[in-house]
């Protein structure tokens, strides 16, 4: 048995020339694949409404509370919601950390996403409700440090009590797809 990690030095005659090789196209493609991600996150352009990244995409991104800049929301989300874009580009493929900050009283209807989401609440109090019906009696609270980990195509509903920040980490692009196309408030201004 060859010991693993000593593939070619232990292959003098090359009878395991397509393994070895295997292995070196295995490695040459996770560090394109990489190069790809990392060039991705170093080229952070404009989210939806405009929101700039923040976070440059290198190995260390700090950001102050006092330092984050906030946009409107993009138009596929009810008016009044204000949007920063912390880390990497929402609107393409690759990780992003996002902040939604919501007046009292917002609501999102019943929509779902095509990627897994998570989301922290760093302020207020933040109710989500599974199902394709909006129903306040339905929905779990989760107050500030709560978490909720949504998996994509989950059929879901929120809204906020009070002003709420939310923290919301993914892989891109991200989207909303509303269940009831009247809720989508790009398609109300048609």
């Amino acid at each position: 048995m060859i010991p693993r990690g000593h593939l070619g030095s232990q292959d003098p005659a090359g009878e395991l020339g397509p393994i070895v090789h295997h292995r070196e196209t295995r490695m040459s493609m996770a560090r394109y694949g990489l190069v790809n991600v990392v060039m991705g996150m170093l080229v952070s352009t404009v989210f939806a409404a405009g929101a700039d990244a923040q976070g440059s995409g290198g190995a260390h991104t700090f950001i102050t509370p006092t330092d984050i800049k906030w946009g409107d929301a993009p138009p596929s989300l009810p008016k009044g919601a204000k949007l920063a874009v912390l880390y990497g580009d929402p609107g393409k493929a690759g990780p992003f950390v996002i902040r939604l900050m919501a007046p009292t009283g917002y609501k999102i209807a019943p929509h779902w996403h095509t990627q897994d989401e998570q989301l922290t609440v760093i302020s207020g109090m933040l109710y989500i409700g599974l199902g394709d019906t909006f129903n306040k009696r339905a929905a779990h609270a989760l107050p500030h440090g709560g978490f909720h980990a949504l998996p994509g195509k989950e059929h879901h509903y929120a809204f906020a009590n009070g002003r709420t920040i939310v923290q919301i980490t993914g892989n891109g692009p991200f989207d909303i797809n509303y269940i009831d196309a009247a809720d989508d408030p790009q398609k109300a201004k048609m």
